[in-house]
């Protein structure tokens, strides 16, 4: 089995965070980067597998793209399928379950499709390797497919767990923000480590402590194993060099991070998510209510960037209008400071009492959300 050659990825991610995700990737140095609707494209070696798994910071996974096929029909598909390469990455012991989804196309049946894929691939493997059995005995390769208006393409994921499951979060409060969702806005607050970061409902954490991964430049998957790491073709070197070379990026210094929540039990599971993330030093969690909210006396400029509760049912929304409303009233003095704010409530700005200077729709999870912007 030989893998010298080009290979494409692909890098699904949350609607809204294409933009985010490209330019993360062209920091990195990776090849032919584009953005398209809730994914991006790129092209790079077996080495970039360990490389971009390990130091993504808003990205959700990374598929090895293998091809595409028109499939119109389920012959059209069983062929095309079979025609790709599989020899070249699944070995003839490798279990390679299949999932995947299909929109806009006439072949709509998952199952039906799964088992086509499967079927397609299991006899060119068979072919490939010579062997009348396939054993799937060893390494997973997840293969997946994406049907899209009559066109499939086909993946093996590298990942396996999503890169938004950093390794530091295995307790949560309700209804948790998303680790990658977190780098974003981290990412859209221009943080660079020299101001005081503020995140008054911090939950299990996730913000503050993704703003202490960004200024340590501390790469997010150093703590976590990828299905990819026990695939028999690729060196165990590259993820051993990948996370030496990340090691070797990262700064140094004091940060100046405050993470709040009325509710003590999610501030002392924001401190051992912390600890687990090697940041704890950091940031500094306290109990404290938001509507009473107040930067006090700082020598540095400050961020506040935070994900306070949504309301999703009636009761909900009306204790959390209110909060909203004392929130602004709270923060009111403080406009001086930039503010990000993700909300999905679709009257935000009428009940917190200011109207953002710029708002940018994200998703968390499949939840509809606006980053309200202040500066």
């Amino acid at each position: 089995m030989v893998i010298n050659m080009k290979l494409n990825f692909t890098v699904p991610c949350l609607f809204g965070l294409e933009g985010l995700v490209a330019d993360e990737l062209r920091r990195l140095d990776f090849s032919d980067v584009n953005a398209e609707n809730g994914r991006v494209l790129f092209t790079g070696t077996d080495s970039d597998i360990a490389k971009a798994n390990i130091n993504l910071r808003t990205g959700e996974r990374i598929l090895l793209t293998v091809g595409e096929t028109p499939a119109k029909t389920f012959d059209e598909l069983f062929e095309g399928v079979r025609a790709l390469p599989w020899e070249n990455f699944i070995p003839k012991n490798g279990e390679f379950p299949v999932k995947g989804h299909s929109l806009g196309s006439k072949l709509h049946s998952i199952p039906d499709c799964q088992r086509i894929i499967k079927k397609a691939v299991v006899e060119r493997l068979k072919a490939g390797h010579k062997t009348e059995t396939l054993a799937e005995t060893g390494a997973k390769y997840q293969m997946q497919f994406a049907i899209m208006n009559d066109v499939a393409t086909l993946y093996i994921d590298t990942s396996g767990v999503g890169l938004h499951k950093r390794g530091y979060r295995p307790a949560q409060s309700a209804a948790p923000l998303r680790e990658t969702l977190a780098a974003a806005i981290v990412k859209l607050s221009r943080y660079r480590g020299k101001e005081q970061v503020i995140d008054p409902f911090c939950g299990s954490g996730t913000i503050p402590i993704e703003a202490a991964l960004a200024a340590l430049n501390k790469a997010p998957g150093l703590n976590r194993d990828f299905s990819a790491e026990s695939w028999e073709w690729l060196d165990k070197k590259i993820w051993e060099n990948a996370k030496k070379d990340a090691k070797s990026r990262e700064f140094s210094g004091k940060y100046d991070i405050i993470g709040a929540d009325i509710d003590p039990k999610c501030v002392e599971i924001s401190k051992e998510n912390a600890k687990r993330a090697g940041v704890s030093e950091h940031i500094r969690f306290r109990a404290a209510d938001a509507s009473a909210f107040s930067v006090g006396e700082s020598e540095r400029n400050v961020i506040l960037m935070t994900n306070p509760p949504y309301g999703e049912r009636v009761m909900e929304q009306r204790e959390v209008e209110t909060l909203y409303r004392a929130f602004g009233k709270a923060i009111g003095s403080e406009s001086n400071h930039k503010i990000y704010i993700l909300s999905s409530h679709p009257e935000f700005e009428q009940f917190f009492g200011k109207r953002a200077k710029k708002k940018r729709k994200l998703y968390n999870g499949m939840i509809k959300c606006d980053l309200y912007m202040y500066f």
